[in-house]
């Protein structure tokens, strides 16, 4: 199998149509639930379906250090891989992994604008290629109006896809039954695509919910879960 018969039978393909399309340039799309149930594999999914697409990932940790960000990107590919006969799949990973840049923040210690800065200078500069950039960890449900809305202006006036992966961290957050905290509210009018993530215990799987997609409220299944044992988007 090569790439793109890959590509073409990805559930992804699946996720991408359930949000109208993708998310989209400019854009920010916010994956939420509890922690542990799966949030970062799914990201890291969202960004090698984007790797063999032959585009451009920054992907920044804001809870973890840059090896275990790796770890979780050869993990996911070998699990992508595995079963299939995809042609030269060590050779594929090397080659698609060139165009992925992993760095690590503290959000405590540095400010969203000085990652923001930072991100923007090396792009511009060309130091950097970015078609998505991903904010891995972010506690976005305490970050403020002001922030949130530089990153939107980040994502577009350089024409970024940008994703988030959020789990609630206020001890008075209340959780719907798709997995998204009360606290997400005040950031809806700048999100354009929000999927909540719930596992579900009638059948093993972590049950992925489009919320809010592209200025329309919803309660739409995406059409794919999460498998809790891979924590592989799957039919």
């Amino acid at each position: 199998m090569e790439i793109n018969e890959l590509n073409s039978l990805s559930p992804m393909r699946v996720f991408d149509k359930a949000i109208g399309g993708g998310l989209g340039k400019g854009n920010l799309g916010v994956l939420v639930s509890r922690r542990g149930v799966g949030k970062t594999a799914c990201l890291v999914q969202l960004a090698t379906d984007k790797l063999l697409h032959g585009e451009h990932v920054i992907h920044v940790s804001f809870n973890g250090n840059v090896e275990h960000v790796i770890a979780w990107y050869k993990e996911v590919f070998s699990s992508i891989s595995k079963g299939l006969s995809l042609d030269d799949a060590n050779s594929i990973y090397e080659q698609i992994v060139r165009h992925r840049f992993v760095m690590n923040f503290s959000q405590e210690d540095v400010s969203i604008k000085k990652v923001l800065s930072n991100l923007e200078t090396q792009i511009k500069d060309g130091i950097l290629k970015a078609d998505a950039v991903l904010f891995d960890g972010y506690k976005l449900t305490l970050a403020s109006q002001e922030d949130v809305q530089a990153i939107k202006k980040f994502a577009e006036d350089l024409q970024l896809e940008v994703w988030f992966s959020v789990s609630p961290v206020r001890s008075d957050a209340t959780i719907d039954k798709y997995g998204v905290p009360n606290t997400i509210e005040p950031y809806r009018s700048v999100v354009d695509v929000l999927i909540g993530l719930k596992y579900d215990d009638a059948t093993d799987k972590v049950v992925m919910t489009c919320v809010h997609a592209h200025g329309k409220d919803l309660q739409k299944p995406v059409g794919v879960d999460l498998d809790p044992r891979t924590m592989l988007i799957s039919r």
